[in-house]
C-alpha cells in the first residue's frame, strides 16, 4: 500500500482542518483491528479521508467510500485509489447516509484520523478558528467529538479511528461524547504518540489512541474506561485505575469562595501531567487560576512541585492523566520531597523549621530517594 502525505496545506489551515499524516503502520493496525469484524457486506467510510490512505487496502472486497472537505486533497484521493466512491463534503453538517449513497440497512464501518482542534486549548489557540458550519446535535468545543458522535448519526456497526486519549480517560470529555459513548463500548486500543505525527510538537508529545468500536446497546462508562487494558506495545499496558491520584487528596481547581491574604500560599491550577510540564507551581501573585492552598495539606502541594521537577521520568502515555501518587509510599517518603521542594522555595521553609539545610549533601540524598520512590511509584511504566 503506497502511502501518501498530505501537505497541500499551509500551517494555519493544516492546524484548524487537523490534517496530518498517518504513518503506514497506523494505518494498517486500523484494518488489522477491523478485519475479524466485518464480511465483504460491510460499507467501509472515511468522513475526513485525506488523501484517502485508509482506503488503499487491496485486499478485501469491501465497498469504500471517502469524503473529506478539502477539495485539493479530494482530487489526490482520486490519484491515490481507483475502488471508492469519492466525496467533497462537509462531513459534520447536515450528517446523515444519505449523502454518501448508504442505506439504512447497509452494514457500516467508519475509519480514519478525523481531525481533533480542541479550540479551548491554549495551544497555537492565536491560529485556531473554525469556519464551517457544524450540526447543533453533535457541535462541541473539539472537532474530534464531534467526529465521533457523527459516527454514531451516522449508525455505524464498527468504528476504528485515531483520536487522543483524553477523550476517555478526561471525564468532561468523556460526558462531552454522550450518545456515541451510550452506544458504543471500546474493545480494542492501543495508544501511540502524537510524536510520530509529522509536522507536530515533538516536546510535549500527547497520547493518541488507535481506538476500535462496536455498536451495543449497554454502550460504555466512564468506570468501564477506568478499568480498560489499553496496550502500548507487546507485552505492556496501561490501565487508568492501576494508579491513585492527586486528586484524592487536594482540591485541583481555585475555589471562588476563598480569597487570598497576604499570608496564603498560592499554587497554579493543576490539571494533568502534560499541563504541569507547562504550568508553574507555586506562586506570588492570586490570578483566576490561583488555588490557595490549604496549609494542613501543604505536603501534597510540595509533592506536586517535586513530582514537576522530576517528570522526565513520566511516559508520555501518562501525560493526561492527573498527577499519579501513592499515598502510603508517599508518606514513608515524603521527607524527602519536602526536602527537595524547599531547596527551591526558600519561603517554605518556615513551614518546616525542623528541617536543616546547612548541610548541601541532603539535597544529593533527596534526589536519590525521590528517584527510587518513582521507580517503585511507576513500576514497568519509569521512563530512564
Amino acid at each position: 500500500m503506497q502511502i501518501t502525505e498530505q501537505n497541500h496545506l499551509k500551517y494555519k489551515n493544516r492546524i484548524n482542518l487537523g490534517s496530518y499524516y498517518t504513518d503506514t503502520k497506523h494505518v494498517d493496525t486500523v484494518w488489522d483491528f477491523i478485519e475479524p469484524h466485518i464480511d465483504d457486506d460491510f460499507i467501509v467510510l472515511d468522513t475526513s479521508c485525506g488523501y484517502g490512505n485508509f482506503l488503499q487496502k487491496k485486499s478485501n472486497n469491501n465497498k469504500k467510500i471517502g469524503n473529506d472537505i478539502d477539495e485539493v486533497a479530494i482530487s489526490s484521493s482520486y490519484k491515490n485509489i481507483d475502488d471508492a466512491c469519492l466525496f467533497n463534503h462537509n462531513a459534520l453538517s447536515e450528517v446523515s447516509r444519505r449523502k454518501y449513497k448508504i442505506n439504512e440497512n447497509d452494514k457500516l464501518c467508519i475509519v480514519g484520523n478525523p481531525p481533533y482542534n480542541d479550540r479551548t486549548s491554549i495551544i497555537r489557540n492565536n491560529i485556531k478558528q473554525i469556519n464551517f458550519n457544524i450540526d447543533n446535535n453533535i457541535k462541541t468545543r473539539d472537532l474530534g467529538i464531534s467526529f465521533l458522535r457523527s459516527y454514531d448519526k451516522l449508525n455505524a456497526d464498527i468504528v476504528c479511528v485515531l483520536h487522543p486519549l483524553s477523550y476517555l480517560i478526561k471525564k468532561t470529555n468523556f460526558n462531552l461524547l454522550k450518545e456515541f459513548s451510550r452506544n458504543y463500548k471500546l474493545i480494542k486500543g492501543k495508544i501511540i504518540s502524537s510524536g510520530s505525527f509529522r509536522q507536530t510538537s515533538k516536546n510535549m508529545q500527547f497520547p493518541i489512541v488507535i481506538a476500535l468500536y462496536k455498536k451495543e446497546k449497554d454502550g460504555m462508562n466512564c468506570d468501564y474506561i477506568k478499568h480498560f487494558k489499553f496496550e502500548i506495545q507487546k507485552d505492556l499496558f496501561f490501565k487508568q485505575n492501576s494508579f491513585d491520584y492527586i486528586s484524592t487528596y487536594i482540591k485541583k481547581y481555585p475555589n471562588k469562595y476563598i480569597q487570598a491574604d497576604k499570608n496564603s500560599i498560592l499554587f497554579w491550577t493543576i490539571r494533568d501531567i502534560n499541563a504541569l510540564k507547562r504550568n508553574r507551581t507555586f506562586i506570588e501573585k492570586a490570578s483566576s487560576n490561583t488555588i490557595v492552598v490549604d496549609k494542613k495539606k501543604l505536603d501534597y502541594y510540595i509533592y506536586i512541585d517535586v513530582f514537576k521537577r522530576y517528570i522526565s521520568h513520566v511516559p508520555y502515555y501518562l501525560g493526561n492523566c492527573d498527577v499519579i501518587i501513592n499515598n502510603s509510599l508517599f508518606l514513608k517518603f515524603k521527607k524527602y520531597f519536602i526536602l527537595d521542594s524547599l531547596f527551591y522555595q526558600p519561603k517554605l521553609r518556615q513551614y518546616y523549621a525542623q528541617f536543616d539545610f546547612s548541610q548541601t549533601h541532603y539535597k544529593n540524598l533527596a534526589k536519590e530517594k525521590i528517584q527510587l520512590y518513582l521507580k517503585q511509584l511507576l513500576g514497568e511504566h519509569y521512563a530512564n
